[in-house]
């Protein structure tokens, strides 16, 4: 790759500050070079550079509306990945090269800077290049997991990673009745058909050999 553009500002200082105060100030309806002028700080002379290095990184949209990126730095939970995001987003040409930049030593920083640009290696644009990646690096997470994804494992013999019992209870599809007998209950229907007869004696002969046979305990 070569040639490629890579953001930077003439006052890399000037980062720290817009960042610092995007956090604290109200969000406005646009990011103007006036709103950074009065609400941030920023001197007339940077606030125009530092306007273009928002929209590089994703924090202001061409029409100058904050992006969701901006409210996600301004929340404190999610600031550190919401910069990371952004630091993805300006310096995508360099990940395109390597994709653990963030990772790089100030001396492999600086030769990939050169190689993508084309720029000399003393060119103070290098210099400044390398000091506003640095600038926004500061405020990057490049974690992926964050608290709210935390997850409790357990091994087989119920205990969580400190060693404890893991007492989440876990319901059950059929509830369980404490203090009842146990056993198999079985219920059962005779039907008789009785003989065509007046006979008394053929009726209790009959029921007795039920009585004896069948409807024993």
């Amino acid at each position: 790759m070569s040639n490629a553009t890579i953001p930077y500002i003439a006052s890399p200082g000037a980062i720290k500050q817009a960042l610092d105060k995007i956090k604290t100030a109200a969000t406005p309806e646009r990011v103007t070079t006036d709103f950074l002028t009065t609400k941030l700080g920023i001197k007339p002379g940077p606030a125009k550079a530092m306007l273009s290095y928002l929209k590089r990184i994703g924090f202001v949209g061409k029409d100058g509306k904050p992006s969701e990126l901006y409210s996600q730095f301004r929340n404190p939970t999610h600031s550190r990945i919401a910069a990371a995001k952004a630091f993805k987003k300006g310096y995508s040409p360099l990940y395109e090269m390597n994709e653990y930049v963030h990772e790089l030593s100030e001396k492999e920083l600086k030769g990939l800077i050169v190689q993508a640009t084309g720029l000399e290696e003393k060119s103070r644009i290098i210099s400044l290049m390398v000091a506003c990646f640095n600038s926004l690096k500061a405020y990057a997470s490049f974690e992926t997991v964050t608290p709210e994804t935390e997850i409790i494992e357990t091994d087989e013999t119920g205990k969580d990673e400190t060693g404890k019992d893991d007492e989440r209870e876990i319901p059950s599809q059929f509830p369980v009745i404490k203090d009842q007998p146990v056993g198999l209950n079985l219920s059962y229907t005779i039907n008789l058909n009785l003989p065509a007869t007046s006979d008394i004696s053929v009726f209790n002969a009959i029921f007795k050999s039920l009585r004896e046979n069948l409807l024993k305990k």
